[in-house]
């Protein structure tokens, strides 16, 4: 078997090098929340795919599913002879998500391909063509997607011009001095001096950003967005694709809000591995697009569908949701401990909603400077010590938490400990 220095220099040779990878390990297998290299040594996940398996590698109900769709079909395409199990996940999708109004799904394969379908749908609807969006955002790489995303480097360099009519407005965060109010305030100025409101077909947002560096919506401000949209007639889409299927102590992190989106994407946890994702939402909106205008060859494929049922009975049946709470209060008092500590004092800043959470890493607690270089150093000593994490942040200095849910308190703090153990290294 090949060793993690020969498959790096094969993928070298082999790989386009603008598909990166945060660490050097080449996984052979997985389970639960743990994965061994090629060379056999064993780490402790808190990555999870990025945010895919919150029903852990391979469990056993997801990959009993899978294999049974196996036996009957690979792929046939919906769009050509259509499946029960498509015609399911839409069901059950349907009923979980937020609010009283009826609801229809569309099926497809990535994140990206749900947001862009998405605001296909609000243009559809509408009759309109502007879109905005938020700074810190991320909302996957394919073009329109990308000029949704508000995050240069390293997502935007390079690739522009990118499709116009798309706005950025402010992303509250109060660690970095942007409330409530200072946000809607920019969006009031945004809707003065750079886009009529009467233009705007979507207004989409991740109610916790995700690689923008998972701070958390206030209810108050998503709210103050529903609004703004009954008042000008836009549609609020919701973007749960990292936050999704109860990895923030919520089903949907939206539901913290307590209002009703216009459409939601998913993906990522929605089929415990397998490549799928979503669009759900108010069926008046949705049914604004003519037959063949939605779709995609792969969109619900039979394997991912299967998976997707087999998923969500895994987070009711194992009550993985309200397990998120649990995890997230966990890592929390572990890493408010970590901070008091002398190796702790870069920790600048906390945070969590269910078992979404994270810690920015600064060079001054005072002025909170970013310290990339510090989180970039911590991911990689981590890894030497089996543990696998990941960054994000526009200034690439938080480290995110996102351990599958069905990983045990004992792995939990084992990976803790690990983490503990590396930055102290760091930190003299």
């Amino acid at each position: 078997m090949p060793n993690n220095s020969d498959l790096m220099k094969r993928r070298q040779q082999a790989v386009a090098p603008g598909v990166g990878s945060m660490h050097t390990v080449y996984c052979d297998h997985a389970k639960n929340a743990e994965l061994w290299d090629v060379e056999g040594k064993r780490y402790i996940d808190f990555a999870g795919g990025i945010a895919v398996l919150n029903t852990g590698h391979l469990h056993p109900k997801v990959k009993a599913a899978a294999a049974a769709a196996l036996e009957k079909m690979s792929h046939v395409c919906f769009q050509v002879t259509p499946y029960e199990s498509y015609v399911a996940v839409a069901e059950r999708l349907n009923a979980l998500v937020p609010g009283d109004s009826p609801k229809k799904t569309l099926l497809l394969t990535t994140g990206a391909e749900a947001v862009e379908n998405s605001v296909k749908i609000a243009r559809a609807y509408t009759g309109r063509t502007a879109t905005i969006a938020f700074s810190g955002g991320f909302h996957g790489r394919t073009f329109f997607a990308l000029a949704l995303t508000g995050k240069v480097s390293p997502y935007k360099a390079a690739f522009g011009p990118l499709p116009a009519e798309v706005y950025h407005a402010p992303y509250p965060i109060e660690y970095h001095g942007v409330s409530v109010d200072d946000a809607l305030a920019e969006m009031d100025r945004l809707f003065h001096s750079d886009v009529d409101p009467s233009r705007v077909a979507a207004m989409i947002i991740e109610p916790v950003l995700g690689e923008g560096g998972f701070y958390a919506a206030p209810p108050a401000f998503l709210q103050a967005l529903r609004k703004l949209c009954d008042d000008h007639g836009i549609v609020l889409i919701v973007d749960e694709i990292q936050t999704g299927f109860g990895r923030t102590g919520r089903m949907f992190a939206v539901e913290y809000a307590g209002i009703e989106p216009d459409l939601m994407t998913f993906a990522k946890s929605l089929a415990g591995g397998f490549p799928l994702s979503a669009v759900t939402g108010k069926a008046s909106i949705i049914d604004a697009v003519n037959p063949g205008g939605l779709g995609g060859t792969y969109g619900g494929s039979p394997l991912a569908c299967a998976s997707a049922l087999a998923a969500m009975d895994v987070i009711e049946e194992e009550k993985l949701v309200e397990r998120s709470l649990r995890i997230g209060d966990l890592i929390d008092r572990r890493l408010r401990a970590l901070a008091n500590e002398p190796a702790g004092a870069c920790i600048g800043d906390i945070r969590h909603l269910g078992a979404m959470a994270a810690m920015e890493l600064v060079s001054d607690r005072a002025t909170r400077a970013p310290d990339a270089a510090l989180t970039k150093a911590l991911t990689q000593k981590a890894a030497e010590k089996g543990l696998v994490l990941l960054s994000c942040g526009v200034r690439g200095n938080v480290i995110r938490f996102l351990a599958p849910l069905t990983a045990s308190d004992e792995l939990v703090n084992e990976g803790l400990d690990i983490l503990r153990e590396s930055l102290i290294e760091l930190r003299g």
